[in-house]
């Protein structure tokens, strides 16, 4: 009764709790029950309902046909941009859980660009259609869809539409002269961007090289913009013989979206704000700064998160973070002193590794007053001997000098004493040594590596009894990527492929695909291949 409410903000959330609570046979009846409230209710309202039906696809997948229908009638209505927002980013949501619904899905986007007034969902759309149409079963129907974009929208959404076009063209052997002949067209756009894409796609294309398609269409650049922007200047204010070094740039931690903002007309554009720092970028300078790490080159990776080493109470309290350098690792340890009637001199943390690692030097915390953090920094070289063997494990004990001072002056005795105090220990693993990076495109990166360095063997997972848990384990200790949604297991499957991408220390790209079956335990096949011989060699001796 509630459904009917002349209240609609009660009617609004009768409806959402019925899409939550309801069963999987009442989907149907739901759906009609919903058609008719959706036109009397704004479009706040209208993206709850929304939000409750994305809900609704995660819990009964095999509902997809209904609710897809449902959400393409919805988007076919008037409408602002956060409620049709909503309702694409459902759309694809289904499209990316339910590989049955693909086809449909596309096909319901694609009608749904012919009349889009909106740039950004145009070219999201775009790149969707760009990176899913070459897989289905007819990668030609998308076609049209995308090129009338180039006839009749708008520089963002053309440009958007080029690069389409360029990835079929890529995945495609047989639609590649038509693609061509497309693209041609685009070379005369009136758009600087659409047409230098054109230029561009149109080269690489007709080399006909599946190695620069995958690097320069489907998979692109995974280094960080700002990053590359950074570095191209300092190498422009540096004059050098050497080239500039790709493998310089920090890797971009987040996926980054094929969209170009709003064009602005150039009377009106502002000058261009300065791009904040990533965390990584502010401990690249922060490592720079200190004398002792001079000549360690550009630092390849920043552990995400800090490791405790002690408990949260403890009268001192000291955190890890690990940087990665090309043939060295740097601990930097984070610390707090909570005692206010001692002041804590020359701190370091003083490691024994078990493996060959090599502990170089120790930077200390010259001064560490109450409650005032302070950093320290331990220096190891990586193994030379054995270099497959990067897992390690260190003892680590902290050791300072105590003076003692009055909680109320913070002044401190002249005199002080030694004291060693015994901290957690630390793991180094080999997902330090590997940076995740997004393929959108897993075939086409492995055909571009090649297989010069590839390794394959065999493991049981004795202790694993799921498929689902044996994929969490993989990506969480490997630390790489899981491209093209393989980290999600179909329901009732004993079979199940997991791809990973990744980028080793020094630069050098590594691929795995991990082959599962599930009988009593999991049994896994492991195929990794690397531009170098050594990250293979690494990941499958980690694996064993």
């Amino acid at each position: 009764n509630l459904v009917t409410d002349a209240n609609r903000s009660i009617a609004t959330l009768a409806i959402t709790t019925l899409l939550k609570t309801g069963s999987e046979g009442s989907i149907d009846r739901l759906m009609k029950q919903i058609s008719s409230f959706m036109s009397e209710i704004s479009d706040e309202f209208k993206v709850v309902v929304v939000q409750a039906i994305s809900a609704l696809c995660q819990k009964y997948p095999r509902k997809h046909a209904v609710l897809m229908n449902f959400l393409f009638s919805m988007l076919r209505e008037e409408g602002g941009f956060e409620y049709k927002r909503a309702i694409v980013d459902c759309i694809i949501s289904i499209i990316e859980e339910n590989a049955e619904s693909k086809e449909t899905g596309l096909s319901h986007l694609c009608e749904f660009i012919e009349d889009c007034e909106f740039t950004v969902l145009a070219t999201r759309i775009l790149h969707l259609l760009g990176q899913e149409g070459p897989k289905t079963s007819n990668p030609s129907k998308y076609i049209r869809f995308i090129y009338n974009r180039v006839v009749l929208e708008h520089a963002e959404v053309r440009a958007g539409a080029v690069s389409a076009l360029a990835k079929f063209g890529a995945q495609n052997e047989e639609m590649l002269p038509s693609i061509l002949v497309l693209l041609k067209r685009c070379v005369m756009d009136d758009d600087n961007e659409v047409r230098d894409r054109a230029t561009f796609y149109l080269n690489v294309l007709e080399q006909k090289q599946k190695a620069l398609n995958a690097g320069y269409i489907l998979n692109g650049l995974t280094v960080s913009i700002p990053g590359l922007e950074r570095a191209l200047q300092q190498y422009t204010l540096e004059p050098s013989e050497k080239p500039f070094d790709l493998k310089s740039v920090p890797l971009a931690t987040a996926p980054m979206a094929e969209q170009r903002t709003e064009s602005t007309p150039v009377t009106a554009a502002k000058q261009p704000e300065k791009v904040a720092a990533t965390r990584q970028e502010i401990f690249q300078e922060q490592l720079a700064a200190v004398p002792e790490f001079q000549g360690l080159g550009p630092l390849f990776k920043s552990a995400p998160e800090p490791v405790a080493l002690t408990e949260s109470e403890t009268e001192y309290v000291v955190r890890c973070t690990k940087h990665t350098f090309v043939d060295h690792m740097v601990f930097q340890f984070d610390c707090t002193n909570t005692l206010n009637d001692q002041t804590l001199e020359n701190v370091t943390v003083q490691m024994e590794p078990t493996e060959a690692y090599e502990v170089l030097c120790y930077v200390p915390a010259r001064s560490l007053p109450y409650n005032q953090p302070g950093t320290c920094y331990t220096l190891v070289a990586l193994p030379k001997e054995d270099p497959t063997a990067v897992a390690c494990t260190f003892s680590c004990m902290m050791k300072f000098t105590v003076k003692d001072c009055d909680p109320t002056t913070g002044e401190a005795d002249d005199e002080g004493y030694e004291v060693k105090y015994v901290l957690e220990d630390l793991e180094v693993t080999i997902a330090d040594h590997i940076q995740k990076v997004m393929k959108l495109n897993f075939e086409a990166a492995w055909d571009e590596v090649g297989d010069e360095f590839q390794k394959e063997e065999t493991f049981t997972l004795s202790t694993i009894k799921t498929l689902e848990e044996a994929v969490g384990n993989i990506v969480k200790f490997l630390g790489m990527h899981p491209s093209e949604r393989s980290d999600k297991v179909p329901d009732n499957k004993n079979t199940h492929t997991l791809l990973l991408a990744g980028v080793f220390r020094g630069g050098h790209d590594i691929l795995v695909r991990s082959r599962l079956l599930l009988l009593d335990t999991v049994t896994m096949q492991v195929t990794a291949r690397s531009s170098e011989e050594l990250p293979v060699d690494i990941v499958l001796a980690s694996v064993g």
